[in-house]
């Protein structure tokens, strides 16, 4: 495995959603890699600090309706190829 793919599985590791083949690959390459274990150290102080938060205090997504219909047809486009 290499840091891409480390990155890319972060999330589904931390969810123990992860096959146990990958799962060794990705606790091997944790196990060498100093970089990757501060990026999973990193992802867990955030999801820590972030469950933290009372969820009023996070403002509420929103755009402008111009906005949403331009994005949404952008996105059409690209469906379209």
């Amino acid at each position: 495995m290499n840091c891409d793919e480390f990155v890319e599985l972060v999330t589904v590791f931390l969810d123990g959603a992860m096959d146990e083949p990958t799962e060794l690959r990705f606790l091997t390459h944790l196990t060498r890699c100093d970089d990757c274990e501060s990026c999973l150290d990193q992802f867990k102080q955030t999801i820590a600090i972030l469950g933290e938060l009372p969820a009023r205090s996070l403002p509420a997504p929103s755009l402008p309706g111009e906005t949403r219909d331009r994005l949404r047809g952008a996105f059409r486009a690209l469906r379209r190829g």
